[in-house]
């Protein structure tokens, strides 16, 4: 454990006089104590020794990504008194996806890259210009583009404390911190399309409305596409909502892309669609997210894959017409 690592990330991340939340979370038995004082107060060697004494018995150490209003009890969001940060969390594919993050021009470099424990992660953008929903959005942008923790993206979320041991393993991870970069950012560094962003939220519920007597969560993501582009639904809008709705998924966005590509596919060859159309189609759509050659045989085989679903219904339909109209009676 080491103090002086926490000192200075506390240091970077609040103002002086600021008002900040500690919490204390032990996994056994299960107990939580929250603490909210000034940002002096949290950084003072007494305070500080008291913090690595209860992570030493096993407490583990957080603080409130955002300042709170002065005089708050609480952390809920009503408290919190501007946004300091955005943030991701990442358990999953760590090392791609921070390598990810480091390398796109979506978004700039974080600030703050936290190590909590083997293979998952926190990075975090200092940033100043935001409002509360403006940040909310943009987090959920972030897990849908960067395949981050979708239950991450409120603004009195908490973040591990570096210096101090994450005690949920055995042995206990040291959570250790890199600052890639100085600069805070404003919201236009994060280049999302203005038109996606201000989606985020409607679009969001409108994908969880599935039809239903589907076995599997991938059977009604397929039913509920369907039946949105039958509607005339936006397929990059479509996008959006099955990737913000199924964030569990090793890489969001692509499971979104193909599964409402493959949809779109099969619906416009059902309706007579030529097959080079259709492949045109869809490297339209795409030639911003893919290099040409990679654009243009990925479409080609979207198309044979949704030819091949067809030719399976028909021949089921052929073979097993009772089946067939009883299922759909």
């Amino acid at each position: 454990m080491n103090t002086q690592t926490a000192h200075e990330f506390l240091t970077r991340c609040f103002h002086p006089g600021e008002t900040v939340a500690v919490l204390l979370r032990k996994e056994n038995p299960a107990s939580a104590t929250q603490r909210i004082v000034r940002l002096e107060q949290a950084l003072a060697p007494r305070y500080l020794a008291w913090l690595r004494y209860e992570n030493h018995n096993g407490a583990n150490v957080y603080v409130a990504a955002n300042p709170l209003l002065p005089g708050s009890r609480k952390r809920t969001k009503e408290c919190i008194a501007e946004v300091r940060h955005l943030y991701i969390d990442i358990d999953v594919d760590g090392e791609d996806r921070i390598a990810a993050l480091r390398e796109s021009d979506i978004v700039p470099v974080p600030s703050t890259i936290l190590s909590t424990s083997p293979g998952k992660y926190q990075a975090l953008w200092r940033v100043e210009g935001f409002d509360f929903d403006q940040q909310e959005n943009t987090l959920k942008l972030l897990v849908i583009a960067f395949g981050g923790d979708s239950a991450c993206t409120d603004r009195n979320r908490v973040l591990r404390v570096p210096g101090f041991l994450n005690r949920k393993y055995d042995p206990a991870h040291s959570v250790s911190v890199e600052y890639p970069s100085d600069s805070i950012y404003h919201p236009d560094d994060f280049r999302f399309h203005n038109a996606l962003l201000n989606a985020v939220i409607p679009i969001r519920s409108t994908a969880q409305t599935y039809a239903t007597g589907k076995n599997t969560y991938s059977e009604r993501d397929w039913a509920w596409a369907v039946q949105q582009l039958s509607l005339g639904e936006d397929a990059g809008n479509l996008t959006l909502a099955l990737a913000s709705h199924r964030s569990d998924k090793p890489n969001p966005i692509y499971y979104a892309q193909r599964t409402i590509d493959i949809a779109s596919a099969r619906l416009m060859l059902l309706n007579g669609a030529a097959i080079e159309d259709v492949i045109a189609m869809l490297e339209d759509r795409r030639s911003a997210d893919f290099p040409a050659a990679l654009c243009s045989s990925r479409a080609r085989e979207i198309v044979t894959t949704a030819q091949r679903m067809i030719d399976r219904a028909k021949f089921a339909s052929f073979h097993h017409p009772k089946e067939n109209h009883d299922a759909t009676a």
